[in-house]
């Protein structure tokens, strides 16, 4: 098979980008799950598409391939250009335009018979035309009326077809923040393909842009959301390997503003219980039917919001809910702690003690969740308690082990 630039199974192409991208540390033999003309075509494929961002380094294990983005300098998200490529065949692509041109030059809406007879007026210009059956017309047509290029109306028992006016484009600084920012952000980057005299007026110091590669996979849970239909998602471990389907109904999407990464919370019936996957776990998503209870799950999963730090539902020890709390000190001119506190408190209590003294208190499903956090008030913490032991004899041992290390 001929090798081509333009993407056919996005989700290998998503893979390999993120590979190189967020890791960037494999050599070409460590890809040992892939055959070698596999990582070969991917990575001419992203030579291609982000020829500008590719980079290497030279280690005692071989080459290593990487993508290196700086944000400072990249306007926007070069990742959406993987969107951008997607593959077509000549027939498809052939009669795209031929479709198109017919439409331009209607004076009104047309019939099937009427398009049937523009199509075939518009190849016997050629010496070898392409033919066309009337089902295949039909199907592209329909795919056309579901995107919103083409609408229909009825006259009597006749549909007929007709150009959809284009949709107005909003203020390019809207749409150049919008598609930078907020999930499914690749939507604002073709709408903004259109205006040749776009100017990016906006840097982003924390820019997290691999979630671009999850858009499809966040737009079809968006509009199951939306439904309030179930899907049937596949899922993959941390290694890649396919590690089976599921069925779901999803609930909210949550997106860490420290890492970027992106959640979809969903209430699994077979077991009654509402989990969480990371996006970038998920291979595809399948939407189905109606969810009657869509309601009551999610009446669920509102009752669940205020105690859950981070993402997940469960506590550590299988127990329903765990406290945690500590206490700091501050000197005089540094308010900026206590304040700190009150802004990142989420879903916990903030107490003031004295001048220089403060108490933190939270109840929530996952103690460990708060962790990182809580280290970064070391030095400043004189007293803390987890309900949890196991959880607070792993955070006290992780001290002792950096005291050791430091030699205090």
């Amino acid at each position: 098979m001929a090798y081509s630039e333009l993407v056919k199974n996005f989700n290998r192409i998503r893979e390999y980008m993120r590979e190189f991208y967020v890791y960037g540390f494999k050599s070409r033999d460590e890809y040992i799950n892939k055959s070698s003309r596999t990582y070969d075509d991917e990575k001419r494929r992203m030579e291609s598409i982000l020829g500008d961002y590719m980079q290497f380094r030279t280690s005692a294990e071989g080459k290593n391939i990487f993508l290196s983005i700086d944000s400072r300098i990249s306007e926007h998200n070069p990742l959406y250009k993987a969107w951008k490529t997607k593959s077509f065949t000549d027939g498809d692509i052939t009669l795209h335009f031929i479709v198109m041109d017919i439409f331009k030059e209607a004076e009104g809406a047309l019939t099937m018979n009427e398009i049937m007879e523009n199509i075939d007026d518009y190849l016997c210009e050629f010496e070898n035309p392409r033919t066309y059956d009337e089902s295949t017309v039909r199907k592209k047509l329909k795919e056309y009326v579901s995107i919103g290029l083409l609408l229909t109306k009825k006259e009597g028992r006749t549909v007929l077809y007709e150009l959809a006016e284009d949709a107005e484009v909003y203020d390019a600084d809207i749409l150049n923040f919008f598609s930078e920012i907020m999930p499914v952000g690749v939507i604002g980057s073709f709408i903004l393909d259109k205006d040749e005299e776009q100017e990016q007026i906006f840097r982003f110091k924390h820019h997290y842009i691999t979630g671009s590669l999850d858009s499809e996979i966040m737009c079809n849970l968006f509009m199951a959301i939306r439904d309030q239909k179930e899907c049937t998602i596949e899922l993959i471990n941390r290694n890649g390997d396919n590690i089976g389907k599921k069925e779901v109904v999803p609930l909210k999407v949550l997106i860490s503003a420290a890492t970027g990464r992106q959640y979809v919370l969903v209430y699994i019936e077979d077991i009654k219980r509402i989990q969480t996957y990371r996006l970038d776990s998920i291979v595809s998503v399948k939407i189905g039917k109606v969810v009657e209870n869509f309601e009551e799950y999610k009446s669920k999963l509102d009752g669940m919001l205020p105690n859950m730090w981070g993402v997940s539902t469960q506590s550590f020890d299988g127990n329903r809910m765990e406290h945690v709390e500590f206490t700091i000190k501050f000197e005089d001119d540094e308010e900026y702690i206590f304040n700190r506190l009150e802004r990142e408190k989420r879903c916990g209590n903030v107490e003031r003690i004295d001048n220089n003294t403060a108490k933190f208190s939270c109840d929530v499903f996952d103690s460990s969740e708060l962790v990182p956090w809580i280290r970064t008030f070391i030095c400043r913490i004189t007293d803390i308690k987890f309900s949890n032991r196991n959880i607070e004899k792993r955070f006290l041992k992780d001290l002792e082990w950096m005291y050791e290390q430091y030699d205090i």
